[in-house]
């Protein structure tokens, strides 16, 4: 199978890139740069997210998309709405739009278990509707989803909606918990943890992610909502903890909640687990070491 990849230099793509590439499928990234991760056995289309034209010359010939290019810090979403939402809405409706032009079969969406912050059940499937957002990244990766699902509607373009859990591990942005962690302790500088750091998160290490986006591809995922977390709830505390452990004793300092922020409800994965056969392999702690001495490599 021929797939795009978009934002395929990032994170997250990259590592499907990858897990495509291992799974005998013809990945092909689709970014504003190379990767530096992948290299010219891999072909490269470079383009803007909202760039109908480009995206429908970048999808000749595929059986799929995996639309995986987005703002994904949400504090750069909330001070620079206007950006978010056309990378993140705007972006989405024009991969949708190049698909049905170039006669794509199927587009798999990466959405996010944050569309679940403003609901108020402790436990979550994908049977429960998401409530209105409040945080203008929620509000954007949402409207991805509505696109896709109208897309189908009308178009009969097929989609897979995946709900990352939060992802972690190596070619992680600095802006991402774990590696935020790491460096500030690299660095000498203090952790702060907002609300004292009791909230719990799903995480989820990143190449568990991209099997689970190389296992949507499948014809069960059609058409389908699946959410992608970890086994374990984890408190942003004991991702504190875990770097001072791998990397030494830092100080940690407590600051106010932040607005907007998830409050942790216990998101399910079973309908990943009975469908794709699909679920988390690696635990945190091993998933933390992992990204450490990759750190390290790097360095």
């Amino acid at each position: 199978m021929k797939v795009l990849v978009t934002g395929g230099s990032g994170f997250i793509a990259s590592h499907v890139i990858d897990h495509l590439k291992a799974a005998g499928h013809e990945p092909v990234n689709f970014d504003i740069r190379p990767s530096q991760w992948q290299g010219e056995e891999v072909p490269f289309c470079e383009g803007s997210i909202t760039d109908v034209d480009a995206l429908e010359n970048a999808m000749a010939g595929c059986d799929a998309v995996a639309h995986l290019a987005a703002a994904a810090d949400v504090g750069e979403v909330q001070k620079d709405p206007l950006w978010a939402e056309e990378l993140n809405a705007r972006g989405s409706i024009c991969v949708l739009e190049a698909a049905k032009r170039a006669g794509v079969k199927r587009v798999v969406y990466a959405s996010t278990i944050w569309v679940y912050q403003d609901n108020k059940e402790l436990e979550i499937n994908e049977d429960v509707n998401p409530a209105l957002p409040s945080h203008l990244y929620t509000a954007g990766k949402l409207a991805g989803e509505a696109y896709c699902t109208s897309y189908k509607a009308l178009f009969d373009l097929d989609y897979t909606i995946l709900r990352f859990g939060i992802p972690y591990g190596p070619r992680a942005r600095e802006a991402t918990v774990l590696a935020l962690f790491c460096g500030k302790i690299l660095n000498g500088e203090p952790i702060t943890l907002a609300g004292g750091g009791t909230q719990t998160r799903r995480f989820v290490y990143v190449e568990d992610i991209a099997d689970a986006v190389v296992r949507s591809l499948a014809p069960e995922g059609a058409n389908r909502i699946y959410n992608l977390v970890g086994t374990e709830e984890t408190s942003i505390l004991q991702v504190a903890e875990k770097a001072q452990e791998l990397l030494g004793d830092g100080e940690v300092v407590v600051t106010e909640g932040r607005a907007g922020d998830f409050a942790g409800a216990v998101i399910s994965g079973q309908r990943a687990a009975d469908e794709l056969g699909w679920t988390a392999a690696t635990d945190f702690a091993e998933g933390a070491r992992r990204y450490v001495e990759w750190r390290k490599a790097q360095a």
